[in-house]
């Protein structure tokens, strides 16, 4: 029987303290991902670790070290080892991924693009005025695709031009251009590749959000819900004031057209009846047949009040029977009695 050697793999010591160091940045943080440093310069990079200080924490090591401490912490992060690739390095916070996702793209600044690189977007000059004196840059302006002239004692751009789609290489010309016009085509910062946080491997796709979109959505969806909730009459702490004003304003209305004399609604009241007292005594063409307190009265609006009002119903009986009495008298107005009739039951 033959026997078989195994091999053991063994690490020197320095190569082991680091793993068990980075373990102990995992172990502190809730999130942790892993980031994109590709190209950017160290002293640069230095600046962004301590513009994430207190919200974050970057730890940049051996790509077989990290994805050695992601597979040892185990608990899912070990999803993160596949994205350890290239130039990379490992974030840690404590705040949400979405959070994390909306700093790192807020600490991005642009940056002039070198010869050699790909284009990560569209390249375009834009039209105007260069501010370069008439020379030999026009020339080398329309050699790289830019539509320039010399005008007005100038080098013109005269349109937008686009001298290099993304992903084609920047040759030697046009990035001496663009440098000698300011223009920087690229973003430089740490671009987030995945981060692993409550169970879940969140990629960029699924962080990247408009938040006023997002915040508009919700207050959208906020109303809707406050609407169904007082059309369905369900009470909260939100709803109760709205529904009991609604409750207040149907109990007057209900008065109003069921004549409830009620202290609240006694002036409406008052009001509608002188209203329909008006409309009626404007139906009469014989202004003699009224009583002169309805004489030379126009047709009021729904809603008008009058300070004619009779003040007692005494009064008003004894000012309806006039009333009554002249249109009786009255033979051309066959419907004298029953205008008579009521206005006296106004009363």
């Amino acid at each position: 029987m033959s026997t078989q050697e195994r091999k053991t793999e063994t690490i020197p010591e320095w190569k082991q303290q680091e793993v068990d160091e980075i373990g102990d940045f995992l172990d502190r943080y809730d999130s942790v991902g892993v980031v994109d440093i590709t190209g950017i310069p160290s002293r640069q990079l230095q600046d962004m670790r301590r513009d994430l200080h207190g919200s974050a924490e970057l730890r940049v090591s051996r790509n077989t070290l990290l994805a050695r401490s992601l597979e040892e912490a185990g608990s899912g992060r070990e999803e993160l080892t596949e994205f350890v690739s290239g130039q990379v390095g490992l974030i840690g916070t404590n705040e949400n991924p979405f959070s994390l996702f909306q700093q790192l793209e807020a600490s991005k600044t642009s940056a002039p693009i070198n010869a050699g690189e790909v284009a990560p977007n569209d390249i375009v000059i834009p039209e105007g005025d260069t501010g370069i004196d008439p020379g030999p840059f026009v020339g080398e302006l329309q050699s790289i695709g830019a539509n320039a002239r010399i005008e007005e004692g100038s080098i013109q751009v005269l349109e937008d031009s686009t001298v290099l789609e993304a992903g084609e290489e920047v040759s030697a010309d046009l990035s001496n251009v663009l440098s000698e016009l300011g223009i920087e085509p690229k973003e430089v910062g740490l671009d987030l590749r995945a981060v692993y946080a409550d169970g879940v491997l969140f990629e960029p796709e699924d962080l990247e959000l408009d938040v006023e979109q997002y915040r508009a959505d919700i207050s959208a969806a906020a109303g809707r819900a406050q609407n169904l909730a007082l059309n369905a009459e369900i009470a909260t702490s939100d709803t109760a004031p709205s529904l009991l004003a609604k409750a207040s304003g149907e109990a007057k209305n209900l008065a109003l057209y069921a004549g409830i004399e009620n202290e609240e609604v006694m002036p409406d009241l008052i009001s509608k009846a002188d209203g329909q007292v008006r409309a009626l005594a404007a139906q009469i063409d014989d202004e003699e047949a009224l009583p002169e307190e309805l004489q030379d009265l126009d047709e009021p609006a729904a809603d008008a009040q009058t300070d004619d009002q009779p003040d007692d119903s005494e009064d008003a009986d004894e000012e309806d029977a006039d009333a009554e009495e002249a249109e009786a008298d009255d033979e051309e107005d066959d419907d004298g009695d029953d205008v008579g009739d009521a206005l006296g039951d106004m009363f």
